[in-house]
């Protein structure tokens, strides 16, 4: 039997996508040519692959043992097949997307455009604002890298934690609070603003206050950090915010910080990339450049 790689390249897409369409769209042919190499690759394996559930496709036991073994020997093959083709990072002309907190688009971004523009400077770079670690922009291509707190849960997903971020809280500079040490009590009777994606007037702060018979009265949700500093600025509201994350922002705010009265575990900071990617050349050199800012940032003081 003749062994056709583009076969073994279509399956990989099938398993990772789940769907006819979804690993069409990734190699750029028409639903009907890859339900016809699927029929292809059903009679050479004698497995279905996929199978219908409902409105949705879902892999067969089959095709489930096997999806990492052929994902590697795909990105093997592709390993070896570039091998041969000289990187040259001067010469990329590609865009690059990162999806992240804005926070840390204002912590990294300035480093990043700098270090794009000078060792790529006909590349680009878009970001994103913050999606879930395992959102399907990273397993879809739409995403190069992912940058947020959590780990994803997708065995697909690649992740690494860059570090981890205190957090601190932030306060205009002519605050009531400002001349003081910041105890708990005093904290808690001060009026708050968070910063919540889906607007929660709640988040750990709280159980750590409840946990010294204390409560806090959150008065708004911002669904940014740069927004809710700006509240902060503008107002005697307190936020609490991540240090290294929000040094920029705070400064351009002029807000002043204090240390946490109480003890809330520090972020961790995780970048986040598809499995399948581990051997492009270009996305190697994106996430090495990312993590070396972000070093940078950590040993900031």
């Amino acid at each position: 039997m003749q062994l056709d790689m583009n076969l073994l390249v279509a399956l990989d897409a099938l398993l990772d996508e789940g769907s006819v369409g979804g690993a069409a769209a990734r190699m750029h042919v028409s639903s009907p040519a890859m339900s016809r190499t699927l029929d292809r690759i059903r009679h050479m394996t004698g497995d279905a692959i996929l199978v219908r559930a409902g409105r949705t496709m879902t892999r067969t036991p089959y095709a489930e043992s096997v999806q990492e073994e052929v994902h590697a020997i795909v990105a093997r093959a592709q390993a070896v097949l570039a091998q041969q083709r000289r990187f040259d990072v001067s010469k990329l002309t590609r865009s690059f997307t990162i999806q992240c907190h804005d926070a840390l688009a204002c912590a990294l971004g300035p480093a990043l455009v700098a270090r794009v523009r000078e060792a790529a400077p006909q590349a680009s770079l878009r970001v994103l604002a913050e999606a879930a670690a395992d959102a399907p922009e990273l397993r879809q291509g739409q995403v190069d890298l992912h940058i947020g707190a959590a780990i994803p849960a997708q065995a697909d997903i690649r992740h690494t934690l860059l570090g981890h971020d205190t957090m601190v809280v932030a306060m205009r500079a002519g605050h009531p609070l400002a001349a003081n040490k910041l105890t708990a009590r005093r904290y808690a009777g001060a009026e708050h603003v968070i910063v919540s994606r889906r607007g929660r007037l709640r988040d750990p702060v709280d159980d750590a206050l409840a946990a010294q018979s204390l409560a806090r009265r959150v008065v708004a949700a911002a669904p940014t950090a740069a927004a809710a500093l700006c509240m902060a600025g503008a107002s005697d509201l307190l936020v609490v915010v991540p240090t290294r994350a929000c040094h920029a922002l705070t400064r351009a705010f002029g807000l002043v910080t204090a240390a946490m009265p109480v003890r809330v575990s520090a972020l961790p900071v995780i970048a986040s990339w598809h499995l399948r990617h581990d051997g492009d050349r270009a996305r190697e050199w994106l996430r090495e450049t990312v993590f070396s800012a972000a070093q940078a940032m950590f040993k900031a003081r």
